[in-house]
C-alpha cells in the first residue's frame, strides 16, 4: 500500500516528465557540474588531498563532455528563433526584437563553434585550432548573454513605467498591478541567471579575473534556476 502511494504520487509523474525532456537532464547535469568545479577549488584551498579533489575534478569534466554531446545540433533550434524573431513584425517593441534576434545569434554561433570542438574534447580526433575554436565560442555565448541582459534591464525599466501608470483604485488596475508583479519577478529571476552565467565567459576570455570558486558558485546559481524553470515547465 505504502509502495504503490509512493508509486503512483503526483510527484514521481513529475519527475518522469522532467527527467525525460534533455533540458531537464542538462540542467541537472550542469548544476553537478558546476557545484562540482566549486568544490574541487574549496577543497584545494582548505589543502585538503588530492584523492578527495579527483573525483569532484573528474565529475566536473566528465559532465561537461557529456552536456557538449547533448548540444550537437542544438544550434539549428537557436538559428530558426532567430529568424522568427527578425521576421516578427507585430513585436510590440523593436528594441526587444532586436535584442532577441540578437541573444539567438549568439548562441547559435557557440553551438556551432562548440560542436566544432567536440571531437578534440571527446580525444577522438585532436586538432590545433580547438583551443581557438573554444574561445570564440565563449566570445559568441558572451555576446548572446549581454544581448539578453540588456533586454532584461530594458524589460524592468518598461515595467516600472507601467506600473506608474496603473490606478489602482479600480480592479482592473489592481489586475494589472499583479500581472505587472509577475512579470517583475521572472524578469529578474532570468536577470540573474544572465548575470551569473556571464561570469563563465568572462573568466575564460579574461575579461574577468575570477577563480573557480566565484564561476563555480555562478554557474552552480544558474543551473539551479534553470532547474527549477524546467521543473515548472513540466507540471
Amino acid at each position: 500500500m505504502t509502495a504503490d502511494a509512493l508509486v503512483y504520487h503526483p510527484t514521481v509523474s513529475h519527475y518522469l516528465r522532467f527527467i525525460a525532456t534533455t533540458v531537464g537532464r542538462d540542467k541537472l547535469l550542469r548544476t553537478l557540474q558546476y557545484f562540482s568545479r566549486f568544490y574541487a577549488w574549496y577543497l584545494f584551498r582548505t589543502n585538503n588531498p588530492p584523492r578527495l579533489i579527483a573525483p569532484f575534478e573528474a565529475i566536473k569534466k566528465q559532465f561537461a563532455l557529456t552536456r557538449k554531446a547533448l548540444r550537437l545540433g542544438k544550434n539549428v533550434e537557436h538559428f530558426k528563433a532567430a529568424a522568427a524573431a527578425m521576421d516578427d513584425t507585430k513585436a510590440r517593441d523593436e528594441f526587444l526584437r532586436y535584442c532577441a534576434v540578437g541573444r539567438q545569434l549568439g548562441y547559435a554561433a557557440y553551438l556551432t563553434l562548440d560542436m566544432a570542438t567536440y571531437l578534440d574534447a571527446a580525444g577522438i580526433r585532436k586538432f590545433d585550432s580547438a583551443k581557438r575554436l573554444q574561445k570564440e565560442a565563449y566570445r559568441a555565448w558572451f555576446v548572446g548573454l549581454l544581448f539578453n541582459t540588456v533586454a532584461g534591464l530594458y524589460t524592468l525599466w518598461g515595467l516600472r513605467q507601467r506600473a506608474q501608470e496603473v490606478d489602482r483604485a479600480d480592479g482592473e488596475g489592481v489586475v494589472e498591478s499583479k500581472k505587472i508583479e509577475r512579470e517583475r519577478a521572472a524578469t529578474n529571476l532570468q536577470l540573474v541567471s544572465d548575470v551569473c552565467d556571464l561570469a563563465i565567459p568572462s573568466s575564460a576570455l579574461g575579461y574577468a579575473n575570477l577563480d573557480d570558486g566565484i564561476v563555480g558558485l555562478a554557474g552552480t546559481v544558474s543551473s539551479l534556476i534553470g532547474v527549477w524553470g524546467a521543473w515548472k515547465k513540466t507540471a
